[in-house]
């Protein structure tokens, strides 16, 4: 299985996977935003904006993920934004082809919340205003998400450790 962990930037997504894999260690995290720097470090004569609308980080998101499945045998958390419905069919359809369920999760906050969490955020490393720059994107697709979500939690009043107990909870 394939729980993959959605939502805005800052909405607590890696967070709520370090705290999953501390109550559940037989889940190994991945991260597909490192098939996206591979690419973009092996295409450096491209001009590449995001890596999600190369069809090649689309394909191989699937491919890595099942490889990593292959050698450990374990459940794969895969944290990774993404707001463009049909990039998210392709990668769900991809994960299922090769035989992996996927559990979508999307993890909500409203836009007050999401906003002071980027300006509150010590360790965001200057990324608030890219941060606050998303969220009208996360807005738009918040209707898609939800409803090809299999769990939407709500993460507005709620501790990661409590998110990631909901989230396990849910499976």
């Amino acid at each position: 299985m394939i729980i993959w962990l959605n939502g805005t930037f800052g909405v607590g997504k890696t967070t709520t996977a370090g705290e999953m894999i501390a109550q559940d260690p037989s889940l190994r995290l991945f991260d597909p935003e490192w098939v996206g720097y591979m690419l973009t470090a092996n295409l450096g004569d491209r001009d590449i904006q995001d890596f999600q609308d190369l069809d090649a980080w689309r394909r191989l998101v699937p491919i890595v993920a099942h490889e990593i499945v292959e050698l450990t045998g374990q459940r794969l958390l895969a944290v990774q934004s993404v707001l463009v419905e049909e990039y998210w069919l392709e990668l769900r359809r991809g994960l299922e082809a090769l035989g992996h369920p996927v559990f979508h999760v999307v993890l909500d906050a409203d836009s007050d919340v999401l906003r002071e969490r980027a300006e509150t955020d010590v360790a965001d490393h200057g990324a608030a205003q890219w941060r606050i720059d998303h969220i009208p994107a996360y807005e738009a697709a918040r209707t898609w998400l939800f409803e090809t979500a299999d769990s939407v939690v709500d993460t507005s009043d709620m501790t990661p450790g409590h998110v990631a107990a909901t989230v396990l909870a849910a499976l």
